[in-house]
């Protein structure tokens, strides 16, 4: 086994390792533990591997801990001899920027979704989520003015497919797609890709 994982069937972030990890040909090679994942109820299990007890949380076969998703990502892309990353310069620079971007715009939309179904109705602060929104289209625009090109796969394409897929799955009423045909039409795409379509969210 190259990694033993802390995992979340839902989790967008554990997606993309997948993702990764099929795209590399090495899904089969990662342990799978259960975890259960909460921003309040701490798992003791995933602190183990990752003090914050946030998913997903590895460790490699030597005992070494990785987290969080870019960090195994990256682990893995290396070791297995991947160009998930490209080497520095121009396309690197835009392949972890789009990551960045994406990974941003799933914490906003993470945030809403605790403060809406984790928070008691009566301390939710409504101001707080619909700035976490305006922080979820504005980066849905961004990338929208950023589409990948047909032939990128790389860790930025991932991780943009990755978040618009759980939009897709946790908000299917935002309609991201309204206006940004563009990226609409490339995820539509991206996401019919072996990688994409086995590690898709489920409940």
């Amino acid at each position: 086994m190259i990694l033993t994982l802390y995992w979340g069937s839902a989790s967008p972030f554990v997606r993309k390792v997948f993702a990764v990890a099929r795209e590399l040909g090495v899904a089969d090679e990662i342990a799978i533990r259960d975890s259960a994942a909460h921003p309040v109820e701490r798992d003791a299990r995933i602190k183990a591997f990752n003090p914050l007890a946030k998913v997903p949380a590895a460790e490699t076969r030597d005992g070494t801990p990785l987290y969080d998703s870019r960090v195994i990502c990256e682990f893995l892309d290396a070791t297995q001899g991947g160009d998930l990353f490209p080497a520095p310069g121009p396309a690197r620079w835009t392949a972890l920027r789009r990551q960045a971007l994406a990974d941003g715009c799933l914490d906003a939309a993470l945030l809403i979704r605790y403060e809406t179904l984790v928070r008691p109705e009566e301390h939710q602060w409504l101001l707080w989520v619909e700035k976490q929104r305006e922080k979820v289209f504005d980066a849905l625009d961004a990338m929208a003015a950023d589409v990948p090109g047909p032939d990128c796969h790389d860790i930025g394409a991932i991780s943009v497919a990755c978040a618009l897929g759980w939009l897709d799955f946790r908000f299917p009423d935002l309609d991201w797609r309204d206006g940004r045909s563009a990226l609409a039409d490339w995820q539509a795409g991206f996401d019919t890709r072996p990688a994409m379509a086995a590690t898709r969210p489920h409940a």
